[in-house]
């Protein structure tokens, strides 16, 4: 694996975010790594005005991890109101160029991800949503401490920001992970 550098995002960071994403899970490009969502979805996945929103959110973080100065990894960390009152990191929009998926860039931006949840965020959980016919993808978040919920919650058809879905049994499994366990203020990179 190569040696990351990670900042985060900024309001000129927008069209390459929108790139990063799309490549990794819409279309043909998305094909090349094992993230696609090319056979389940069309369209957009991210476009600009969702991402300013992330931008300008309090408690919200889009981090990026660049080699050599090019971006390429991206997630978003946010915290998120929780039922149960854990304090809950919301993490999305995770994405990898396809080209150089499965060198470890992944696990990473994962651990990074954590880490500004627990230590920047103070938050002692992190959840997703995966869509839930996505087995490689769920085991992957699995063998790295994320235990499926089973809590489903409905994909936005006929919301065109989400994409043009090619099926129509789309769902959104909640995956959580505590983060208590590690050490509770770590340094910033």
């Amino acid at each position: 694996m190569t040696t990351l550098a990670f900042r985060t995002a900024t309001d000129a960071d927008i069209p390459a975010l929108i790139d990063l994403v799309t490549s990794a899970y819409r279309g043909d490009a998305s094909r090349v790594g094992w993230t696609t969502e090319a056979d389940l979805l069309d369209g957009q996945r991210i476009d600009a005005d969702m991402l300013r929103t992330d931008l300008e959110r309090p408690r919200s973080v889009i981090l990026v991890a660049e080699d050599a100065g090019r971006m390429v990894a991206c997630a978003h960390v946010a915290e998120e109101a929780a039922d149960d009152g854990i304090a809950t990191a919301y993490f999305g929009m995770f994405s990898v160029d396809p080209s150089i998926q499965g060198g470890g860039i992944g696990k990473a931006v994962l651990a990074e991800a954590e880490r500004v949840a627990r230590g920047t965020l103070g938050c002692a959980r992190m959840r997703m949503t995966v869509i839930d016919c996505r087995d490689e993808l769920i085991a992957f978040y699995v063998r790295r401490g994320y235990r499926r919920t089973g809590i489903v919650k409905p994909f936005p058809y006929g919301d065109a920001r989400y994409g043009q879905p090619k099926r129509p049994d789309l769902r959104f499994e909640v995956l959580e992970k505590s983060l208590a366990a590690a050490s509770p203020m770590e340094p910033a990179r």
